[in-house]
């Protein structure tokens, strides 16, 4: 057991550290502000490798591992949550087609989305099934080389922009044994989107429900067997939550920086905040919370990577306690600053507003409990 990184590691998680804070950084709270979905920034991240980060290289994918990707969501994130949080979701409907695509969808699809020339939506929760993601009631009935869809999907990253809809949808029996995954272009006739969410976060990425009325996809673009889709949504959301851990991790260590930068210069009572030990205590839970967390979303990638039969509770242990945990450690980041950190002036309220809904996607961390216990239980 080594927790030393090894030195390529370094080397981009210095490469991403740099780019974060010079690329994304800067332009952070104007996105935010605007509402923007920030293309060429994306794209500059691609443009790294950052885009297919274990996707495998023979279509442009970097090849990397589970535990390299929580390395780059982390530095990432420390610039702009939001936006992070959109790359691994590109990232995990990109693995998703090179895992359990054929070599003709891997070669269409791929190299556009390696580049994010073209930008890809994970559509699986339902107006009407959230955490029972397994009733999900979009229908596919077949009709000869295509597909034609009826049904909705509710808050989706990317609605309305994304290029590639990977989207979950039942073309058999009730339950989880009857729904396929496919891959569904825009522009295709009968695919549409409703307005844009207004939201308290996430504010650099656009959230829509995608609706399908008589939408007919090629059988062409089905990922895996009919039957298979259950299964290929659940395994994309086992990299998604050390992912959106990660990026909760990212934006949480920003905030406890500020803090600490804030306690050592704001003097109240002739002396710096630094100085009370109550404060200090405050400051040593976040570091242990979030080292803690860190540790728990290394061990789940690891496990993921060498595919141990513990991971998926690995994934939802690790997930539960990064995003409750980072939330946490924001929240403490903007009450050390007092009133200033309710300002937009400072950037807590951001990584807060940011965070906060990591508790709710990819599993909300009361369906993570459900997993942990259904593995604790079993016999």
């Amino acid at each position: 057991m080594d927790f030393t990184l090894s030195e390529d590691q370094q080397a981009f998680q210095e490469t991403a550290r740099q780019f974060a804070r010079d690329e994304w950084l800067p332009h952070a709270p104007g996105w935010d502000e605007r509402e923007e979905f920030p293309e060429a920034a994306l794209r500059a991240a691609a443009a790294l490798g950052f885009a297919g980060i274990y996707v495998r290289d023979q279509f442009g994918g970097t090849g990397l591992t589970r535990l390299d990707a929580a390395l780059i969501f982390e530095e990432l994130a420390t610039a702009c949550v939001s936006t992070a949080a959109y790359l691994s979701i590109h990232n995990m409907a990109s693995w998703m087609i090179d895992r359990f695509g054929d070599e003709a969808q891997r070669a269409r699809f791929l190299p556009k989305l390696m580049s994010m020339e073209h930008f890809a939506s994970y559509c699986l929760t339902e107006p009407g099934s959230g955490s029972d993601a397994a009733a999900l009631a979009t229908r596919a009935v077949r009709d000869g080389d295509c597909y034609v869809l009826n049904g909705a999907k509710a808050f989706i990253s990317g609605g309305g922009r994304s290029d590639i809809y990977v989207a979950m949808v039942r073309t058999g029996e009730p339950g989880a044994k009857g729904i396929s995954c496919l891959v569904v272009e825009d522009g295709t006739p009968g695919l549409s989107f409703g307005k844009k969410e207004r939201k308290l976060g996430w504010n650099t990425q656009p959230t829509a429900m995608v609706v399908f009325e008589d939408c007919r996809v090629p059988v062409a673009n089905r990922l895996g067997a009919e039957g298979e889709g259950f299964s290929i949504a659940m395994q994309g959301l086992d990299g998604g939550r050390i992912n959106i851990g990660a990026c909760s991790l990212g934006g949480a260590r920003a905030s406890f920086e500020a803090a600490r930068g804030y306690m050592l210069e704001r003097r109240q009572f002739g002396h710096r905040l630094a100085d009370f030990q109550a404060l200090q205590f405050k400051l040593a839970d976040i570091a242990t919370e979030l080292d803690a967390a860190r540790l728990m979303l290394w061990r789940a990638a690891t496990s993921l990577d060498r595919g141990d039969g513990d991971a998926t509770q690995h994934c939802a242990m690790a997930k539960r306690f990064a995003t409750d945990a980072g939330f946490r450690a924001c929240n403490e980041a903007l009450q050390l600053h007092g009133g200033y950190g309710y300002l937009k002036d400072f950037p807590i309220e951001r990584y807060l507003r940011d965070v906060r809904v990591h508790q709710i996607l990819e599993g909300t961390n009361e369906i993570m409990r459900v997993i942990i216990a259904r593995r604790l239980l079993r016999q």
